[in-house]
C-alpha cells in the first residue's frame, strides 16, 4: 500500500521523525542532567561525610572500663558498693564525654575480655579511665582484681585467677595512651585470707608507669571496712570533685584523698600516685589537646 493511499506525504514523515528524534534527544539530556545532579549530590554527601569523619577523628579519645564486683561465693554476703559505686561512676563518666564499657559481676573470663576490649580502642590520644569495685589482693608485689568466680587456696592462685592491675597500665602504656586514670576501691578484708597460713592485707603499692595517675582507697598494706552507705566514702567524695569545675583530674584525685581522710578522722587514708606530664581534665569541657 502506498504512501498516497494512505494520506501521508514524504513531507509528513520527515516532520514526524524529526518530532521523535527531539523527544528522544530531550529525554536523553533529561538522564543525563538527572545522572550529573545526582552524581553531584553523591560527591556533596560523600565530602560532607568526610568532614564530618575528620571532626570526630580529631575528638580526643576518652574511654572508660568500669568494674564493680558483688557476689562472690565464698565470702558470707554480697558486697553492697561496687554495683552502686560503678553504676553511679559510670553516669558520671558518660556526661563528661567518656565511651564507658561497665561490667558487674564479673569472673575470670569477663575481666579478661572487659580488659582487651579496653586495650583495642586506646589511640595514642586516649585519655583511659580503669576502675575496680570489689576484693583485690596482692601477690608477689602486685595488686590483683579478684574475678567472682575465684578459687583461691594459696598465692599463686591469686595471680592465676586474678588480674594483675599493674599488667593492664603496661598494656595501656604499650598502647600509647595519652594517659591512664585508675581508681580502685578495693582494699578490703577478703574471704579467702582464712585458707592463708601467712598473708598481706589491702593492696601492695603501685608504681605509676609514666603518664598515668592512681588513686587507692587505702594506704598500702591497709583495709577499709564498709560503711553503710549507698555508695564507698572514695566513690562518693570522687563523684562530688568531679562535678566540680575547671579541676584537673590530679586536683580531683588529690581533693578526694584529702576528703576521704578528713571524714573518716585518719582511719581511712587514700593514696594517690602520678606520673602524668600534663593536666588531664575530667569534665565535658575538655577540648582537643587541652
Amino acid at each position: 500500500m502506498s504512501l498516497e493511499k494512505l494520506g501521508v506525504s514524504r513531507r509528513s514523515l520527515v516532520i514526524a521523525a524529526a518530532a521523535v528524534a527531539t523527544v528522544i534527544s530531550l529525554g536523553l539530556g533529561a538522564n543525563a542532567a538527572l545522572n550529573k545532579i545526582s552524581g553531584d549530590a553523591k560527591q556533596a554527601v560523600s565530602s560532607i561525610g568526610g568532614q564530618a569523619a575528620g571532626i570526630e577523628a580529631a575528638k580526643p579519645s576518652r574511654i572508660a572500663l568500669v568494674i564493680g564486683n558483688s557476689r562472690y561465693p565464698d565470702a558470707n554476703a554480697p558486697l553492697v558498693q561496687p554495683i552502686n559505686d560503678a553504676r553511679a561512676l559510670t553516669a558520671a563518666l558518660r556526661r563528661d564525654g567518656f565511651e564507658v564499657d561497665v561490667v558487674e559481676d564479673a569472673n575470670k573470663e569477663d575481666l579478661r575480655r572487659a580488659v582487651d576490649r579496653l586495650t583495642s580502642k586506646v589511640r595514642r590520644d586516649s585519655v583511659v579511665m580503669l576502675f575496680y569495685g570489689g576484693y583485690g589482693m596482692q601477690a608477689g608485689r602486685e595488686s590483683y582484681m579478684i574475678p567472682v568466680d575465684a578459687t583461691i587456696w594459696k598465692e599463686s592462685d591469686v595471680r592465676r585467677h586474678g588480674t594483675s592491675i599493674e599488667s593492664v597500665l603496661g598494656a595501656l602504656k604499650d598502647r600509647g595512651a595519652r594517659a591512664s586514670l585508675v581508681v580502685l576501691d578495693a582494699a578490703r578484708r577478703n574471704p579467702y585470707e582464712r585458707r592463708f597460713r601467712t598473708y598481706s592485707h589491702g593492696l601492695s603499692p603501685i608504681d605509676a608507669p609514666q603518664n598515668a595517675l592512681i588513686l587507692s582507697s587505702a594506704t598500702p598494706g591497709k583495709v577499709v571496712v564498709d560503711s553503710r552507705t549507698e555508695n564507698s566514702m572514695l566513690v562518693g567524695e570522687l563523684l562530688k570533685n568531679m562535678s566540680t569545675q575547671g579541676l584537673g583530674a590530679e586536683q580531683i584525685f588529690t581533693r578526694t584523698r584529702i576528703a576521704v581522710s578528713r571524714n573518716s578522722d585518719g582511719q581511712q587514708v587514700p593514696t594517690v600516685s602520678s606520673s602524668l606530664i600534663e593536666e588531664i581534665r575530667l569534665g565535658a569541657v575538655e577540648k582537643a589537646g587541652s
